[in-house]
């Protein structure tokens, strides 16, 4: 999918972009074995039955609170999503797996001499230690979780915060997400945005959603911005 029209976003003209902004469960990494492994292991605290991995699936992507309220409905949930956080950093490294393009896409990107940053609804201290344990933190030059905006997404705030900490304005940033979320919130901040089908929504979905572009994968990303193309947004 392709629409090069800007859908009435104020200034957002086609110019090459500066930055790229990502989510990360979904977009860059398959992060979902070990959410669902720490799910379940709330779950049986209660006395619950596993769920299976593609049901809490579908509720990643909208911050811990609401992944908890809908996977494990009893309880405290303030005092579950600190367990849950808790016993992350305990499977996350077995549980996650980078996407097999992610590492070449955002070498190129630099190479590119783009500036990078997540915005991402998961616990900021679980992202950091994703990157560093991927070796991916050099690459990013700013990380936002929902601990340092009011809203999370799908509110703007993340990715205004973002683009303030890389001094940039929106017409001069992309973001790149999986979920119709991330469009909802790329459209409030004004920024444009496209999508990859690896995360927590069916392509048919993501296209309902109208982004910018519905990528095949993030593979597509580095060659769509690159000279080839001009490395422009259209």
């Amino acid at each position: 999918m392709n629409t090069n029209d800007p859908r009435g976003i104020p200034g957002n003209a086609l110019v090459s972009p500066r930055a790229v902004l990502f989510d990360f469960d979904g977009t860059l990494a398959n992060t979902y074995p070990g959410i669902a492994a720490s799910i379940n292991h709330i779950r049986a605290r209660y006395g619950l039955p596993a769920l299976p991995e593609d049901e809490v699936r579908w509720n990643v992507g909208r911050g811990p609170a609401y992944l908890l309220q809908r996977t494990v409905p009893v309880g405290d949930n303030a005092a579950n999503v600190e367990a849950y956080k808790q016993h992350q950093l305990e499977v996350i490294h077995d549980g996650t797996r980078l996407f097999p393009d992610t590492l070449s896409t955002l070498q190129a990107l630099h190479n590119l001499g783009l500036k990078l940053a997540i915005c991402s609804n998961k616990p900021k201290m679980l992202t950091l230690d994703l990157l560093r344990y991927f070796q991916l933190a050099s690459f990013f030059a700013a990380v936002v979780g929902p601990e340092d905006v009011a809203r999370p997404k799908p509110a703007p705030d993340m990715l205004h915060h973002g683009l303030n900490a890389l001094d940039l304005t929106a017409n001069q940033a992309l973001y790149v997400g999986d979920m119709v979320v991330d469009i909802e919130t790329a459209r409030g901040a004004g920024v444009r945005v496209w999508v990859v089908p690896t995360g927590s929504e069916e392509r048919a979905a993501l296209h309902a959603g109208r982004p910018d572009r519905l990528l095949e994968n993030l593979a597509d990303l580095a060659d769509l911005l690159g000279p080839r193309h001009g490395g422009a947004f259209a």
